[in-house]
């Protein structure tokens, strides 16, 4: 029997109330994206996986919230996120354009129970453009344990400017599948991911990790049931309408 992380049989899934956090670092990586550090008080120590909702208040009382996924590892004091900017996200260009170091933002986390991953099994970790966040804290925490030998990685972007977190995965081993634009770090042809990148890195006993956009993680949860997973191993995320 597969462990569900989170469920039933599972309680002792962190979870957070909401909170302000202050902005500690403003990066922009790419020019739709930012990263985001936070030093959130009274933290609880989040599982690789998890996510915060951020949440926006406008002086007549409206708000929009939205969930982002964890980049940071537990071992990590402050909470980081990568925002990709969506063209019409009236949160994602906020936090894009406007925020900046010394703002505060209402936050509850961390949350979620299903896609966590403990550093205790072994996992294959498929991610699509900015799917790729969660799996990168799942990385970073297998490296604070020193089991960093329990994941194997496969990630895809049009190109490697818009792969969040690229040379650190680069650095990681993880296979890297352009689809749009080639370049000299990636020591493989263009093209999405297929049958040859995820044969060569599953083996019987693992977990699946996927997250991307909706067709990328069907397609991907379909090479990973054909290279041996087995589909009630398989944990995935899909966001957004649209992807590469």
């Amino acid at each position: 029997m597969i462990e569900i992380p989170g469920s039933a049989t599972d309680p002792a899934v962190p979870a957070g109330a909401w909170r302000m956090a202050t902005v500690r670092e403003v990066v922009h990586p790419h020019p739709n994206a930012v990263k985001l550090v936070l030093d959130v008080p009274d933290r609880i120590d989040h599982l690789p996986g998890q996510h915060y909702v951020i949440r926006l208040r406008a002086e007549d009382g409206y708000t929009a919230q939205r969930s982002y996924s964890i980049a940071s590892a537990p071992a990590t004091s402050t909470v980081e996120f990568y925002v990709e900017r969506l063209a019409d996200g009236e949160v994602s260009g906020f936090l894009a354009d406007v925020v900046a170091v010394g703002d505060r933002l209402e936050v509850r986390g961390p949350i979620g129970g299903w896609f966590v991953w403990r550093a205790d099994r072994r996992a294959v970790l498929v991610g699509g453009g900015s799917g790729v966040v969660p799996l990168v804290a799942m990385l970073r925490h297998a490296r604070d344990n020193g089991r960093s030998e329990l994941l194997e990685m496969a990630v895809s972007a049009r190109s490697l400017a818009e792969l969040p977190y690229a040379h650190e995965l680069l650095a990681a081993g993880a296979t890297v599948a352009l689809t749009r634009v080639a370049d000299p770090a990636v020591d493989r042809p263009n093209g999405r991911l297929g049958h040859t990148d995820l044969d060569r890195i599953v083996t019987p006993d693992q977990m699946a990790f996927v997250c991307g956009s909706t067709g990328f993680a069907d397609t991907a949860s379909d090479l990973l049931i054909a290279a041996g997973v087995a589909s009630d191993a398989i944990r995935v995320e899909r966001f957004g309408p649209t992807g590469s």
